[in-house]
């Protein structure tokens, strides 16, 4: 495998005879003509330049991918280069900072170059992206099925009713629970509060500072109470009776107690420091903490997040993958594409704790026998929905950002403050 950046796999790769599916273009017969020689002339033709354009849309590709988590992707890379030695794909490492990928992304799309085919785009970008008409919609001859993919992964691809990404990996957000503390499983959020009563010390920890962890947490209340940020066309619909509930309960667990103080100066990696040192009772966070609470001998369990009256909303992670409109091999983009999604590659995303978008995985029974928290987080995922799909997402970010801290910190009322966001969006857009 050919990379931009200096790196090894260390995995001893096995040579897998996986077949691809190949795009076939079909001519047209519509046209039917009496004299036979000009119809074989004329259908002769039309192969030649059929099989010319089929062609010329397959070849070496790129695929640009955040340096983070390339030691995932690279086995994967492996197996293909094997099996197409005329198509072989070349993996070029951007940052591990997600805003510093982004812009090398958009600097050279704005430009219209076509250094990179492939593209695993942060499943916030995808709509921006389409938006900007960076990226070759999935239809047509570039169709893939996600019928068996985990539907609110194929949903943050998705613009305008138009797929324009594949979902590659995702994520989502666990409730983590220390059982010597509280035993009793919480079914909604007031069974929380009202196990947090008896809790001497910190009881529920989360990412609250104002960074991008505030925006999905919030949205997990919004979401939660039945609300949303924007509706489908885009316009805000924050200052709804559901979505001003869901900020409501945020705004009330923080002063009350129930979510801890620390929280509001808290990440990721805040929480899995409290929680897997025993200082907070519940945690919500992604599944990566699971082992590490195990690895400290902690007495756990994790499910789904929780809501007003059952089963929460977590928000999406994970990478979904684009094809530059400006790729010259576009056939051998979308088959590397569809080649990451089967079912032998999405099992080693499993077993590197990358959570896999096909449903199947998830209850695989082995896997789950060493991975226990697969059922909760499918259940979580099944139930999880994309972040605004909005190619003004930065600014909806800030906007969520800006005025749910102010309601938590700086006794901002939530009436204000949903109407401090709606009009925020309003004018980004």
């Amino acid at each position: 495998m050919k990379l931009s950046a200096t790196r090894k796999s260390g995995a001893a790769i096995c040579a897998l005879a996986l077949s691809t599916t190949a795009l076939v273009a079909c001519s047209s017969d519509e046209t039917a003509t009496t004299d036979t020689t000009d119809t074989a002339t004329a259908t002769d033709a039309a192969a030649t330049t059929d099989s010319a354009a089929s062609a010329e849309d397959r070849g070496p590709i790129t695929f640009a991918m955040g340096k983070n988590d390339t030691d995932k992707i690279i086995p994967i890379i492996e197996k293909w280069n094997a099996e197409h030695p005329d198509e072989q794909v070349t993996l070029s490492e951007l940052a591990g900072e997600a805003d510093a990928q982004r812009e090398t992304l958009v600097q050279s799309l704005q430009a219209g170059n076509a250094d990179y085919d492939v593209m695993a785009l942060d499943v916030v970008w995808t709509a921006d992206f389409a938006a900007n008409q960076w990226l070759e919609p999935l239809e047509g001859d570039y169709a893939v099925d996600t019928s068996k993919l985990l539907q609110p992964t194929v949903d943050s691809a998705t613009y305008n009713g138009k797929l324009y990404a594949l979902p590659q990996n995702t994520n989502g957000q666990l409730l983590f629970r220390n059982v010597d503390l509280i035993e009793s499983k919480p079914d909604t959020f007031a069974d929380i509060k009202s196990a947090c009563e008896a809790v001497e010390g910190d009881c529920l920890t989360t990412q609250l500072k104002q960074y991008e962890g505030l925006t999905v947490n919030t949205l997990g209340f919004i979401n939660g109470w039945g609300g949303a940020v924007i509706d489908d066309s885009g316009e805000p619909t924050v200052e709804s009776a559901e979505a001003k509930a869901g900020l409501q309960a945020l705004v009330d667990a923080y002063a009350d107690g129930t979510i801890a103080k620390g929280s509001t100066a808290a990440t990721e990696e805040e929480t899995n420091l409290a929680f897997t040192e025993g200082k907070t009772a519940f945690a919500i966070n992604w599944p990566y903490m699971y082992t590490n609470a195990e690895e400290k001998g902690l007495n756990f369990e994790v499910q789904p997040l929780v809501g007003e009256n059952g089963v929460g909303v977590s928000t999406l992670g994970g990478y979904n993958n684009g094809i530059n409109v400006n790729s010259k091999y576009k056939a051998t983009a979308r088959d590397f594409i569809e080649f990451v999604i089967n079912e032998e590659n999405q099992l080693s995303f499993a077993e590197a704790s990358f959570p896999p978008v096909l449903a199947s995985i998830y209850d695989d029974a082995d896997l789950i026998e060493k991975y226990p928290y697969l059922p909760a987080l499918k259940e979580s995922l099944e139930n999880a929905q994309p972040r605004p799909v909005s190619p003004f997402y930065p600014a909806i970010s800030k906007a969520i950002q800006d005025n749910a801290y102010a309601a938590l910190t700086a006794g901002k009322s939530v009436d204000d403050a949903t109407a401090d966001m709606a009009a925020a969006i309003k004018q980004a857009q």
